[in-house]
């Protein structure tokens, strides 16, 4: 009876020892794979785009926020062929702007009238949840933007809160985030882009 019980003792501490981290989806393990997605590690850039603009795009949100911190001013302008409704708006940054933007850009980039601005980068707050079903598994996370610089701040507040969903599967090696879409759930990048601010 001892040696029976000894052996099965030896046999359960055998099978764990067999068992790999990645073997057992725990919250820990999500916020380790999430946190080093490439999807979430992708930096956030803003396109600030210089010129003739219509009036949609000069009266966006973005544009808002960026004449209001004294970057760009416009003029009213003739509109271009294609560019619709008018009135359309010449978009010039402010000595202000010019400032910020060299600061940000490289030289030969802050030239240009199409400027693509690093902004912000993603930071997991926290994993609010795991619903597992046989092999594989919806992630529930939390996240907020974290700005690079002066535009970023504009733009993205690292007060806002974002809740995603993310699938995991289980491979022969352990837990993978699914970055492929071969169903109809989210892959990482469309749960980031689908994300919903927390209330």
């Amino acid at each position: 009876m001892r040696r029976r019980r000894h052996n099965s003792i030896l046999l359960v501490i055998l099978l764990l020892c067999s068992c790999s981290p990645r073997d057992f989806l725990t919250r820990r393990l999500a916020t380790d794979l999430i946190a080093a997605s490439s999807d979430f590690n992708t930096q956030q850039q803003y396109v600030l785009q210089t010129g003739i603009l219509s009036s949609k795009d000069y009266l966006s949100p973005e544009y808002l926020v960026l004449q209001h911190h004294g970057w760009i001013s416009a003029t009213t302008a003739t509109c271009t062929p294609g560019l619709a409704p008018p009135p359309c708006w010449d978009v010039l940054l402010t000595p202000i702007g010019v400032d910020t933007i060299h600061a940000i850009l490289p030289a030969d980039q802050a030239a240009r009238s199409t400027l693509p601005i690093p902004a912000a980068k993603r930071q997991l707050i926290a994993i609010t949840g795991i619903a597992k079903q046989s092999g594989s598994a919806d992630v529930e996370f939390t996240w907020k933007w974290i700005p690079l610089n002066e535009v970023g701040a504009a733009l993205y507040s690292s007060d806002v809160h974002y809740k995603s969903t993310v699938e995991f599967r289980q491979y022969d090696d352990g837990w993978r985030i699914v970055e492929t879409t071969p169903r109809a759930t989210q892959s990482m990048a469309d749960a980031l882009k689908n994300a919903e601010p927390v209330p």
